[in-house]
């Protein structure tokens, strides 16, 4: 499956502190989740449906 990412609206953490070694994410238009490497955002994104997207973040959570 290809996603066109070009007009994705990316973002960071705001605990992120503003340094180059983070994750960032975008909530896209079918409800999708792009994710990617902030050093590297011209670099291969993963995109994740919203059930996978909660379930990760649930997990963290736990941890």
């Amino acid at each position: 499956m290809t996603v066109d990412l070009s007009n994705a609206d990316w973002f960071k953490s705001s605990r992120s502190g503003g340094d180059k070694n983070c994750v960032e994410v975008a909530f896209l238009t079918d409800g999708a989740v792009g994710i990617r490497d902030s050093k590297n955002p011209a670099g291969p994104a993963l995109v994740v449906d919203p059930v996978a997207w909660d379930s990760f973040l649930a997990s963290v959570a736990r941890a």
